[in-house]
């Protein structure tokens, strides 16, 4: 970025900086406020909950049948947010208890230091509390967030995209992505075939009772939050922790690097576990083959194995797969592209990351998620006149 562009942005954010701050001491808070807490990671001995502060706009819960007109206005809601900056949030779990102040854009990160022995279950509640700023009913504004400590049990850690990983979005066409993901909701959206049998033989591991953890990252806005946990809920694909970007902070400067994105927080949970073997997922539609590449040279023995869906035809014309393949098996590590979950379940099973009894059974929900009426490849002429 060259200098006066760089200036340009510093003094753009500053700004805002300022315009939230005038707006933020101006307001009356005479409606309710909203704390939103996303799903945190950690370890018996710290752990991270990210969350967020804003007015609550009361979001109209989705429905199958909704109109593609109604879509767009609750998503238009999403992302049209009265964020809280400056808010102070508590945050407590045991007897720990640690206070934080929401960014700009209304957002909290918190770590936590358990103070007790945590018990072997996945999944733990943290109690949060708003004090400051306090609306004019007076009444406390209060939420549960969930985090994930992956228990002794555990054998191993999945890291996945979400976009064309799991969810069909499009990716490789920007404006049929635009389209599918303002005019869907969390019951229409698609995903592809087997993904929840498969993710959820790798939570179970090839002992079935393993509850090995399992985490996503995607380049989609935390504006999406709800739409993508709602999504894994109802397609019964296995919740864990997902790190988005924050989408107030592009600016006319900087849309944000994806590459960067999901480096950080690949390492991130890497880090954290230490010990803890992955495995990671993702498809050939953007850059996913080149970032795991490099996770493996930065991080040698640690990743199990690579699962890339075939998403992109034009993939193998732009890179040498069989060389990508090679620098990967140099790593200690395989890299595999799958055409559909079942090809990646059959090799995972051949390498005891699950239990190859449950092959039927993504089989079988390969086979019942292509007889969805869901499962149609929606054209642009389609979703725009449907």
């Amino acid at each position: 970025m060259s200098k006066t562009k760089s200036k340009l942005q510093r003094i753009f954010e500053r700004v805002e900086d300022w315009s939230d701050e005038v707006r933020y001491r101006l307001r009356d808070f005479d409606e309710d406020l909203l704390i939103t807490p996303y799903i945190g990671f950690g370890n018996t001995e710290k752990f991270f909950l990210k969350g967020r502060v804003m007015e609550d706009k009361e979001i109209r819960e989705s429905k199958e049948t909704d109109s593609r007109w109604r879509n767009l206005k609750n998503m238009y809601r999403h992302f049209e947010t009265d964020e809280v900056p400056n808010a102070r949030v508590r945050a407590k779990f045991q007897n720990a208890i640690k206070e934080t102040t929401t960014d700009r854009e209304g957002y909290f990160n918190v770590e936590l230091n358990p103070q007790k022995e945590i018990n072997s279950k996945l999944w733990h509640n943290v109690g949060l509390e708003l004090l400051e700023p306090i609306v004019e009913n007076g009444e406390k504004t209060t939420a549960t967030g969930e985090v994930l400590i992956p228990p002794p049990s555990a054998k191993f850690g999945v890291i996945s995209d979400i976009d064309d990983t799991i969810l069909k979005t499009n990716v490789s066409n920007k404006f049929k992505m635009i389209l599918t993901t303002i005019l869907s909701n969390a019951h229409t959206r698609v995903p592809f075939e087997g993904v929840a049998a498969f993710y959820q033989a790798l939570q179970k591991g090839v002992l079935g009772n393993e509850n090995n953890p399992i985490f996503y990252v995607s380049s989609s806005p935390y504006n999406l939050y709800s739409v993508l946990v709602k999504f894994l809920k109802l397609q019964e694909i296995p919740r864990g922790p997902i790190f988005l970007k924050d989408f107030g902070t592009h600016t006319p400067f900087t849309a944000g690097d994806h590459k960067t994105h999901k480096l950080t927080n690949i390492r991130n949970v890497l880090e954290t576990y230490d010990e803890m073997q992955f495995v990671l997922i993702g498809d050939n539609s953007e850059q996913d083959p080149e970032i795991y590449k490099q996770i493996v040279k930065e991080y040698p023995e640690r990743i199990r194995a690579i699962y890339i869906r075939k998403v992109n035809e034009e993939f193998e014309e732009k890179y040498d797969v069989e060389e990508l393949i090679k620098e990967v098996q140099s790593s200690g590590s395989q890299l595999v592209f799958a055409p559909n979950s079942e090809f990646a379940a059959v090799h995972a099973a051949s390498e005891n990351l699950i239990a190859s009894e449950s092959l039927a059974e993504i089989t079988e929900n390969k086979r019942l998620d292509e007889q969805s009426p869901k499962a149609e490849d929606l054209t642009e002429e389609h979703l725009v006149n449907n």
